[in-house]
C-alpha cells in the first residue's frame, strides 16, 4: 500500500476561520475540544488513513452521501467499481437500499461529529471506519460516542489551523463538505467525486437534531466550501 498523498487545499483550511467569525464560536474552545479528544482516544491513524485510502484508489467512483440522500437517488448513482463515504447519519439510507449489504461492503468511511444516532451506532458495530470530528459545542455528544468505540477503526478531525499530533484537518466545516475535504485530501480527484443527497435549500432528513434557522446558515457555509473543492456542484435541488 503506497504512501498517503496528502493533498490540503489551504483555502479550505483559512474559511474555518470564517465560520468561527461568522458564528460567533471561539479557537479556543474547538483547540480544547480536538485536545481532549485526542487524550481520550486510543488510535492508530496512519493505518485507518491508509486503509481508507487503498478502498478509495481502488474504486472508479466515490459517491459521498449527504443528508438528504434518498435510496433512489443513491441507486441511480450505483455503478461497478463504485465506493462511499456517508456524512454522519446519512449512512442510514444504506439500509433502504435493494442490496443493502452489498452497499454496507463498499463504504470506505464514515464522516460525524457525533449526532447522528441511531445509524452512526450501525456503523460502529460494523467496524467501518469513522473519522469521527471536535469542534467546540460537541464534547459531549464525541464523549458519549466514545465508549462504543472500543476496537472500531477511528481517526480525529479537528479545525484548528495548526497541526495537533495524533489527528488531521482535512478541510471543511459541516460533515457533508468535510467527507468531500477528506477524500481530496488522501489523494482522490474531484473529478472522481460524486455527490448524493446535497442541498443548500433544505434541511435533509438524516440530519440530527438541529436548530432550523442555524443549520439553513451552516449549509450556505457548505456550498462554499464545496465550491472551492472543485467538486461538480449546482447548488442543490
Amino acid at each position: 500500500m503506497r504512501e498517503i498523498d496528502i493533498k490540503v487545499n489551504p483555502l479550505l483550511i483559512n474559511i474555518q476561520d470564517d465560520v468561527r467569525l461568522a458564528f460567533g464560536w471561539e479557537l479556543k474552545d474547538d483547540f480544547e475540544s480536538a485536545q481532549k479528544l485526542i487524550s481520550s482516544s486510543e488510535i492508530n491513524f496512519n493505518h485507518v488513513q491508509k486503509k481508507v485510502q487503498f478502498q478509495l484508489n481502488q474504486s472508479k467512483k466515490v459517491i459521498i452521501i449527504g443528508a438528504a440522500a434518498s435510496a433512489t437517488e443513491l441507486e441511480h448513482m450505483i455503478t461497478e467499481g463504485y465506493c462511499l463515504i456517508a456524512a454522519d447519519g446519512a449512512v442510514g439510507v444504506l439500509n433502504e437500499l435493494e442490496n443493502p449489504e452489498e452497499a454496507w461492503n463498499s463504504l470506505a468511511a464514515i464522516v460525524s461529529d457525533a449526532d447522528g444516532h441511531p445509524h452512526l451506532m450501525q456503523a460502529i458495530k460494523k467496524k467501518i471506519p469513522l473519522f469521527l470530528h471536535a469542534h467546540g459545542d460537541n464534547q459531549k455528544g464525541w464523549m458519549e460516542l466514545l465508549p462504543h468505540c472500543k476496537g472500531a477503526p477511528l481517526q480525529i478531525t479537528h479545525q484548528c489551523p495548526q497541526q495537533l499530533d495524533g489527528a488531521i484537518n482535512p478541510g471543511g466545516f459541516t460533515d457533508g463538505d468535510r467527507a468531500i475535504c477528506l477524500a481530496i485530501y488522501l489523494g482522490i480527484e474531484p473529478e472522481k467525486i460524486h455527490l448524493c443527497g446535497f442541498t443548500c435549500k433544505e434541511i435533509g432528513r438524516w440530519t440530527g437534531n438541529t436548530n432550523s434557522e442555524r443549520k439553513m446558515k451552516k449549509l450556505q457555509w457548505m456550498d462554499k466550501i464545496i465550491r472551492i473543492t472543485g467538486v461538480e456542484w449546482e447548488g442543490g435541488h
